[in-house]
């Protein structure tokens, strides 16, 4: 059977259940370049002045469920002192970290919001090689955006990335920002 001419009933149906996330975390760095120098420590010691920053990154998230729980990568979330949510509707949220597993790099987080779109899950038993999938995630911060590809390759492993590997493949382009966003199928799965 043909595919369809525009995949913008799948993008509809599962991007509002991706969501961009917004991480903070407060840093110490030095006041100075120079006051990291190994050298110049050693002749002034280590209490020289540190100046306290913010830093901030962003990526993505997939609402799993209407009571709130969204699944992105540890990665996204590590060290941040606050996780903020934007959802494709416009509202935005404090989320907490329910849990984290950097072993395969995923993390739990949840909100309170009400109403709240969830994806709708495939199931990765069906997907074939060549399968159209689409990436929904936010890309280097300029909101949410969609990019095409295929299924490149199924239970990819030994690359090295987490203890357990069974990676789904594809050439749909990612980009930092994307991390914890959705890949679906021409459905919206």
């Amino acid at each position: 059977t043909l595919g369809p001419v525009s995949y913008s009933d799948a993008v509809e149906l599962a991007a509002p259940a991706v969501a961009n996330l917004y991480t903070t975390k407060v840093v110490d760095k030095p006041s100075h370049p120079l006051f990291g120098d190994p050298q110049f420590r050693r002749f002034f010691g280590d209490n020289l002045p540190q100046q306290r920053r913010m830093e901030s990154s962003l990526g993505s998230a997939v609402i799993m469920s209407p009571q709130g729980y969204l699944l992105t990568n540890t990665h996204v979330t590590a060290g941040a002192d606050q996780i903020v949510v934007a959802l494709k509707d416009g509202r935005e949220t404090v989320a907490r970290l329910v849990g984290s597993d950097p072993e395969t790099d995923l993390a739990v987080l949840k909100i309170d919001l009400p109403d709240l779109p969830a994806i709708t899950l495939g199931h990765s038993d069906q997907i074939r090689t060549g399968d159209v999938a689409l990436a929904i995630g936010n890309p280097f911060g300029v909101g949410q955006t969609v990019t095409m590809g295929i299924v490149s390759a199924l239970g990819r492993s030994h690359l090295g990335i987490n203890t357990f590997e069974n990676f789904i493949q594809t050439d749909a382009a990612i980009n930092p920002g994307n991390s914890g966003g959705g890949l679906i199928d021409s459905h919206g799965n």
